[in-house]
């Protein structure tokens, strides 16, 4: 489930940050969702990695939070539930397109990596990646750093056209691509999509790879209200496009933003643990 969102309508920052700033509130959030009987819980370390930190002047420690992270979670797992270190996105185009350099992206994701590995998680989930040459490199990065596996996972903007991200990548191509640059599990999370168009793209990776597929939405479409980007899905319309995401493929399924405990329990209830 969500954790930046949650965070937010807490009235604290959205980001890794609030992890050295508020852990309990971060602990909270897990313990919540631990409750729901999920079996994965995700690391709080979303873009923490040096490149983003240092270009958004964060002025935290990239070990610090990343370890920091891992801890939190790990406390509030229960019997049976699992880590997985968070990873995304720099936050800079890499070159031509911007300033950032695929060496010191692929170093940025390498440092990150080893980190959350260093720090006990039980594999890596790089994802709400939006250029499929960045998400190969943080994949290619994340193997070379950790003996781990290592989820990937894209945000699309649309369904249509074979799924496009935002960079115009498609599905498929996104699916094989990141198989081979050694994803054990592909996906897709957050974007421009809802549950119902998530699951159009769970169907277009089904068929290009053979491993197994991930489905994150959000709870359905944001929208500004009051200059506030609000998602407004119920946890049971959430919990049947969930259910849409499965029959088209998805092995693991959780929830992107606007998500919480409620949409993840309702998720539990309607699908199991299969």
């Amino acid at each position: 489930g969500a954790m930046g969102t949650q965070l937010g309508r807490a009235g604290l920052e959205m980001g890794g940050k609030t992890t050295l700033t508020h852990p309990d509130a971060v602990l909270a959030v897990h313990r919540a969702y631990a409750a729901c009987g999920v079996d994965l819980l995700i690391t709080n370390t979303l873009t923490m990695n040096r490149a983003n930190i240092e270009s958004h002047n964060l002025e935290v420690d990239v070990r610090e939070v990343n370890l920091a992270g891992a801890r939190l979670a790990r406390e509030a797992a229960g019997p049976g539930q699992y880590i997985l270190g968070d990873m995304s996105s720099t936050g800079k185009l890499l070159k031509p397109f911007g300033p950032l350099s695929e060496e010191e992206a692929f170093a940025a994701f390498k440092e990150q990596a080893g980190i959350l590995a260093e720090a006990g998680v039980d594999g890596l989930i790089i994802e709400t990646m939006f250029d499929l040459r960045e998400a190969v490199c943080a994949v290619r990065a994340a193997k070379e750093a950790a003996d781990l596996p290592v989820i990937a996972s894209m945000a699309f903007n649309t369904a249509a056209n074979g799924g496009r991200t935002v960079m115009g990548d498609k599905a498929a191509d996104c699916a094989r691509a990141l198989v081979e640059a050694g994803a054990a599990v592909v996906g897709a999370n957050c974007g421009a999509l809802d549950p119902h168009e998530i699951a159009e793209i769970v169907a277009l990776m089904r068929e290009a790879v053979t491993v197994d597929i991930i489905a994150q939405p959000n709870a359905g479409k944001g929208r500004m209200v009051d200059k506030e980007l609000v998602f407004d899905m119920t946890p049971e319309a959430f919990a049947t496009g969930l259910q849409e995401c499965v029959a088209a493929g998805a092995r693991l399924v959780g929830g992107c933003c606007g998500t919480s405990p409620d949409h993840i329990r309702a998720a539990v209830e309607a699908i199991g643990k299969r």
